[in-house]
């Protein structure tokens, strides 16, 4: 726990890492983004060309209280997607995951799982994180399913939390994870990884 919440760091898994995004990640960011309109849906941004990769860079990196990450598949080196960490509040030991999104090609495998088991291991190992938050577009079913499926617990709705791409206000579904259920997710995770 002597970590400082806004280190950002390069965080291996056995089969992917999590880099520091930078704008070195946009060709890859752009290769990864194979099928922008399902990929995309339920972002408040996209990917369609090396210009809106370098702006996704852009955005990501000068944002004060995000930690955006390339996911890097460590055998072939290739970006397949990214997430972030954001909302980091030291004081009361909280932050949230999101922003993530990935290539077709790795949807439903390890990837997701692997990089949310790094994640949560910088979270609540490292810093000493108490509780971690996600939040997803309440019609994002996939998004939904899948933490459910890691085990977060659904806390309820945010009405207007966010404006969309096409300027609607979007109601979002708050999930979270606490320290004193961290222990039986990370066992669950490994589990899944070891498949």
């Amino acid at each position: 726990m002597n970590d400082s919440w806004t280190e950002h760091r390069v965080l291996e898994g056995a089969r992917i890492r999590l880099e520091p995004l930078g704008d070195s990640h946009a060709d890859g960011l752009l290769k990864a983004a194979d099928d922008p309109d399902s990929i995309f849906r339920w972002s408040s941004t996209e990917i369609r060309d090396l210009e809106s990769a370098h702006a996704f860079v852009r955005d990501a990196v000068d944002d004060p209280g995000r930690l955006p990450y390339a996911i890097v598949d460590r055998a072939t080196g290739t970006v397949v997607g990214s997430t972030s960490c954001y909302l980091l509040e030291p004081a009361y030991r909280t932050l949230v995951i999101g922003y993530t999104w990935l290539s077709t090609r790795v949807q439903r495998t390890h990837v997701n799982s692997e990089s949310k088991l790094l994640l949560l291991q910088r979270a609540f190992d490292d810093l000493g994180s108490v509780r971690v938050t996600w939040h997803a577009d309440e019609h994002n079913t996939p998004s939904r399913d899948a933490l459910r499926r890691l085990g977060a617990t659904e806390e309820g709705l945010l009405r207007k939390h966010r404006r969309r791409r096409d300027g609607s206000w979007r109601t979002t579904a708050l999930f979270s994870l606490t320290d004193d259920e961290w222990p039986a997710v990370r066992v669950r995770l490994e589990e899944r990884l070891r498949r």
